[in-house]
């Protein structure tokens, strides 16, 4: 019997916490630049207002936007068809709540674009376009092939008789002790 072998390590992506680093260094600093921007331009109790008045609007947003997401997909589950675009526009209202739940300008002007209908389909297309380049792959060797990563080849990660080369035809049964030959025969109830 021929064991799978083991799954490869992951990826290693070297950039990734230097990017992330970065992001929560820069991405404050340039929060608290705007404020100040801001502040220097209108006063600071204009700020504050501003500030709270945009979370009030961004509130409201989410609200809205959300519950029209929620009932699209409900709306595409019980039509029975794939509800691939309804779940990308709560992705989106929901990474864009979250972008406005940080204090500041910069993010909450983010966060706003993902949310509003209008805007939303740019962001859409981009998040799919992300998605299939990350899910989608050409797999190698048929239907299970080495392209849906780890586990999926050749019924490596199964055990044996389970995937590709297993089923009828095939003198190999799944479980313990799958190597011996297939008896075939009638199953009587007593």
């Amino acid at each position: 019997m021929t064991h799978p072998a083991p799954p490869s390590p992951r990826r290693r992506r070297p950039w990734l916490r230097p990017v992330l680093a970065a992001a929560f260094v820069v991405v404050p600093l340039v929060e608290i630049w705007a404020i100040l921007q801001v502040g220097q331009l209108v006063g600071p109790w204009w700020t504050i207002l501003l500030l709270v008045l945009d979370s009030m609007v961004g509130a409201w947003l989410i609200k809205r936007e959300g519950g029209r997401a929620w009932r699209a997909l409900r709306q595409a589950l019980q039509d029975g068809r794939m509800p691939a675009r309804e779940i990308a526009d709560g992705a989106l209202v929901l990474i864009g709540g979250t972008l406005m739940l940080s204090p500041g300008f910069v993010l909450d002007v983010l966060g706003i674009l993902l949310i509003l209908p209008f805007t939303r389909p740019v962001a859409r297309r981009l998040l799919t376009t992300v998605v299939e380049k990350r899910l989608v792959a050409t797999p190698a060797g048929g239907p299970f092939g080495a392209g849906f990563g780890p586990g999926f080849g050749g019924g490596a990660g199964f055990g044996p008789g389970f995937g590709p080369g297993s089923g009828p035809g095939h003198e190999r049964r799944p479980g313990p002790g799958g190597d011996g030959p297939v008896v075939r025969g009638d199953v009587i109830d007593p």
